[in-house]
């Protein structure tokens, strides 16, 4: 293994949390060699009832602490004042009573950095509920964007953690921008993100979509879904993104995006001809819903005409033809590229043996930056750490300033790279101060035409963003472009492997020019490999990695008949294809992580490193590390039901008189709160077949009937109120999209969405930035027009005199 020094040793954290966001957090913060210590209640972390448990937890140090002690709240403030990171996903009012609020913090352990997990946001209107990632996902809209999983009409249960991965890593950009800004104002402070920004986050282009269907209605009629109530296809991007299975039943996911590879597609189906008859004019946006699903049925014939074999055979012999499997998260690490690379490893866990489990997220020269140890047995560290809180002092005085700045005020990042799935963990460091310059080609990325009014796909990932729009292809484009590297801090490339390098634009050939350079490299696939120079889509990355294959509940099989056919292809895309949440933004936030750990680690010890990369396959295994760990005698992984409604009577959907309901009341603790919420409906508590935790799992259905009764018996709006008053986690499941949702003014009032100028768009509302600070400040500025700022960059980088005549040869624009 190559010898380089961990980019956060030496760096301690104390984690609190008990909840998935905050293991993903500390998961992250571990595997880039942070000491993490877990404080675990008696009985251990209910991280540990995961299947994923080793993964999630490896190379922590675990204290068991009973903070409702006064002598273990002592032993946690010796350690906190050893620290250099808290985090935690306390409510409100834990906060207050374990003295964890930010005045508290800043009085008491001045130069630490606190970040707060939460589901809601800390201080709103929903602050006081629960913040289960269901009843975010309920509330904001997200099971409604996954309805077309269920075969029946309603919001359908989400299996993957998109808010909790999210939220976590979101939490590490303001972790370690925090840690940044205090290497100079000596001073920690607290930052808070939430489960609802998590998801948030995951949008690739609807947002602004939704925003010009309300300004301008009429404008042009929006599809209702990828597929009609018919399950016809609605979206020409189906064609290009074909849903099919083989002969032999395998079902593939096709990824034929760009016009040159829809041709090639077509040729390859015995297709293309047809297309000279009239009846497809306009191909692939075609008039009518039966003309659609009739060009939709002959293609899927025509892949049914072979078998995976001969269609992997296509796949080596025809380089513009590419397809992934339908994998299970497990079987994602026999991937061939995934074997290529290393991101599948092996760790001895004690107790256990091996344990298969996703690398780290971050790679470099093409190892895991860090290599982790097994995770601890519960309380394995505590006499250890009992010894070092004791001998603890706390600084009280701070020797820092109290400036208000931009966390990463004077960062410069060059991007290179187009669409979202690496652009967008750039634009999330510009709204913390980072200045980015963006270079587009002329015409501009591909993400501003990707949906049907101009601008509006590109709109959420070029915001905060400087646009310099050139021909990167010609020398005096490359020139331009080495200019400014010799005076950027980062570059970020996230072109198809091999671009960089054929346009000299790679990570050699800038740090000869600037030895002091930050490179980060994010691929689909990888550098190098099998798949390294396939096109990677978020609809490819999904099937591979087994997102579509456990939000589907693992319904991947062969069909049975045509009618099956029909009904499975608009679930699988449903599973991992809309665009509210998906495999880019799971990217897009690692990016952003790999991105702050290489600023943080050069301005820490000096740190840089040789091949930083993530990619987007790397980046979905490790959203899966709560249930695709590998080792003998693991607990099955928890499924949704058959209609999707949730994980059990306490964890599920139900209709109520109007719309849906989700009640999350399934942890321990929470039984006796539902019970006595229920009193004027129906006694549950003397019902001998729900008196204890196993007698209610045994009943679970007749528990689910008894329930669905009393919650049929009123609006979900009613028992969202009602419930919640109770501290009992109900929600009402919005029937709206995500992004129309949260542009409304409950989402401004809670400070999750704010207002901003755009040349394009005039005035209007964008997300929040992600982070929010106790000291620090960030800004939230709208995107650009296509190279709206190449004269001022051309200007500055010493290319004034040569403007006019740069455009005059197509060189810039």
């Amino acid at each position: 293994m190559t010898e380089h020094q961990s980019p956060l040793a030496g760096l301690r954290v104390v984690d609190l949390t008990t909840q998935l966001a905050g293991a993903y957090y500390s998961q992250f913060m571990a595997d880039a060699g942070a000491e993490v210590i877990m404080i675990e209640a008696p009985g251990g972390s209910p991280i540990r009832r995961l299947p994923g448990w080793p993964g999630l937890l490896r190379g922590r140090r675990s204290i068991v602490l009973d903070l409702g002690g006064a002598g273990d709240r002592e032993t946690l403030r010796g350690l906190l004042a050893t620290a250099d990171v808290l985090v935690h996903d306390l409510r409100p009012g834990q906060v207050a009573d374990l003295g964890l609020s930010a005045e508290s913090l800043a009085q008491d352990f001045p130069r630490l950095v606190a970040a707060h997990i939460t589901g809601f946001g800390a201080d709103n209107q929903w602050s006081h509920y629960k913040g289960h990632e269901a009843l975010v996902n309920a509330k904001t809209g997200i099971m409604h964007a996954k309805r077309q999983l269920a075969r029946r009409p309603g919001p359908a249960y989400v299996s993957v953690p998109y808010g909790s991965w999210a939220a976590a890593h979101n939490a590490a950009h303001g972790t370690l921008a925090a840690l940044l800004e205090r290497e100079d104002s000596g001073r920690g402070q607290l930052l808070e993100t939430s489960l609802v920004q998590g998801v948030g986050s995951m949008d690739t282009f609807n947002w602004f979509l939704e925003m010009v269907l309300d300004r301008y209605p009429g404008a042009f009629m929006p599809q209702e879904g990828a597929y009609d109530e018919q399950l016809r296809p609605n979206a020409p991007l189906l064609y290009a993104l074909l849903i099919a299975p083989t002969d032999d039943g395998v079902w593939l996911q096709f990824a034929q995006t760009a016009p040159r590879l829809m041709q090639a597609w077509l040729k390859e189906l015995g297709l293309l001809a047809e297309l000279a008859n009239p009846k497809w004019a306009g191909f692939p946006a075609l008039p009518t819903a039966e003309l659609r699903e009739e060009f939709w049925l002959m293609m899927i014939d025509q892949v049914g005409q072979r078998t995976l074999a001969q269609w992997q055979e296509t796949f080596e012999t025809n380089p513009d033809i590419s397809a992934e499997i339908f994998r299970s998260p497990t079987g994602a690490f026999d991937h061939p590229q995934i074997a290529f690379e290393g991101r599948a490893i092996t760790i001895d866990q004690p107790d256990l043996g091996p344990v298969r489990q996703p690398a780290p997220l971050v790679f470099a020269e093409g190892e895991p930056i860090h290599w982790p140890s097994p995770a601890p047995a519960i309380g394995a560290d505590s006499e250890a750490l009992r010894a070092e809180a004791a001998r603890a002092t706390t600084d009280v005085v701070s020797s820092g300033s109290d400036r208000r700045a931009l966390p990463l005020e004077g960062i410069t990042i060059l991007e290179l790279g187009t669409m979202f799935a690496g652009p967008y963990g750039v634009t999330l460091l510009a709204d913390l101060g980072a200045r980015v310059i963006k270079v587009e080609s002329i015409e501009g990325d591909n993400i501003r035409t990707l949906v049907q009014f101009p601008e509006a796909g590109g709109a959420k990932v070029l915001q905060g963003k400087e646009s310099l729009a050139i021909d990167a292809h010609t020398p005096e484009g490359r020139e331009i472009v080495r200019s400014i590297a010799v005076q950027a801090d980062v570059v970020f490339q996230c072109m198809r492997s091999g671009a960089a390098e054929r346009m000299g634009l790679d990570e050699a050939s800038l740090k000869a020019i600037n030895p002091e350079l930050i490179y980060v490299n994010s691929f689909g696939y990888g550098h190098d490999g099998p798949f390294a120079f396939r096109p990677a889509y978020a609809p490819s990355i999904g099937a591979c990695s087994g997102i579509a294959h456990l939000e589907a509940r693992g319904r991947t099989g062969a069909p049975r008949d045509r009618d099956e056919l029909r009904a499975m292809a608009p679930m699988l895309h449903a599973a991992h294809a809309v665009p509210a949440v998906q495999a880019d933004g799971v990217a897009a936030v690692a990016v952003a992580s790999a991105l702050m750990l290489a600023i943080y680690a050069k301005r820490r010890n000096g740190t840089t490193f040789t091949g930083l990369t993530t990619s987007m396959f790397g980046s979905a295994l490790n959203c899966l590390n709560h249930i695709n760990n590998e080792y003998a005698g693991v607990s099955p992984a928890p499924i949704a039901d058959e209609e999707f409604w949730g994980l059990g009577a306490l964890y599920r959907l139900y209709p109520a008189a109007s719309g849906y309901v989700f009640l999350a009341a399934a942890e321990p603790g929470e039984w006796q709160e539902l019970v006595t919420a229920m009193k004027p409906y129906v006694e549950l508590g003397s019902d001998p077949r729900f008196s204890t935790e196993e007698s209610r799992q045994r009943h679970d259905a007749v528990l689910a009937e008894v329930l669905g009764g009393v919650f049929a018996g009123k609006p979900a709006s009613d028992w969202e109120e009602e419930l919640t008053r109770q501290d009992v986690g109900c929600v009402e499941a919005a029937e709206a999209s995500a992004e129309k949702l949260m542009q409304g003014d409950d989402y401004v009032a809670a400070g999750f969405v704010v207002e901003a100028v755009s040349p394009i768009f005039d005035e209007h509302r964008r997300l929040a930035p992600m982070v929010s600070f106790s000291r620090s400040t960030t800004k939230a500025d709208a995107g650009c027009t296509v190279g709206q700022h190449t004269d001022a960059i051309l200007t500055e980088f010493g290319f004034a005199d040569r403007i006019a005549a740069l455009r005059e040869q197509g060189v810039v624009a």
